[in-house]
């Protein structure tokens, strides 16, 4: 089994913000797997599986992701190179992708979190660039806030080739 994290934040309210890329990927990649996501309580998270692979959107929000995340991991048994994180990364220009096999949380809190919460940062993650904010702008709010319309459509433009990291980097491996 395969595990696939999506970060980002719960509720409406952050549906196509900055910090929710990771629900967008993992909810067209749901789309193409013919998966639907359901709520479990239980694991604090929004999940969709089939034999292979789970995608998991932790219900936490961001800062909180490594409760969720550990749950899921301590209910398969799974090892760290059984998981792909797909996060935001404020550090890498807009639509710009990065995979690592391990890594530092680069001072992403959800990464933190999950970093923390499992003792080891020898997990993969596929970081996608939604760019630094304005001069003067706080990071913290930037993240926050909706995709302008043109921002949107250049992650619209990237989350194909997303999935298609995920599955040459990931799941064929």
């Amino acid at each position: 089994m395969k595990l696939i994290v999506g970060l980002g934040n719960p509720g409406s309210k952050y549906a196509i913000t900055r910090h929710n890329v990771g629900f967008m990927v993992l909810d067209e990649l749901a789309k193409k797997l013919g998966l639907k996501f359901t709520t479990n309580k239980n694991y604090l998270a929004d999940w969709a599986k089939n034999e292979t692979v789970e995608l998991v959107k932790p219900q936490t929000f961001m800062n909180n992701s490594g409760s969720a995340v550990s749950k899921v991991i301590q209910k398969h048994n799974l090892l760290p190179q059984d998981i792909l994180i797909v996060m935001d990364d404020i550090d890498i220009e807009l639509g710009k992708l990065r995979f690592r096999t391990e890594g530092s949380s680069g001072g992403h809190k959800g990464m933190q979190s999950i970093i923390d919460t499992l003792g080891t940062d020898k997990f993969a993650r596929l970081k996608i660039g939604i760019g630094r904010p304005p001069v003067g702008a706080e990071p913290d709010e930037y993240v926050t806030q909706k995709f302008t319309p043109e921002q949107l459509d250049k992650i619209k433009v990237i989350i194909p080739e997303t999935i298609g990291i995920i599955n040459t980097q990931f799941l064929s491996s």
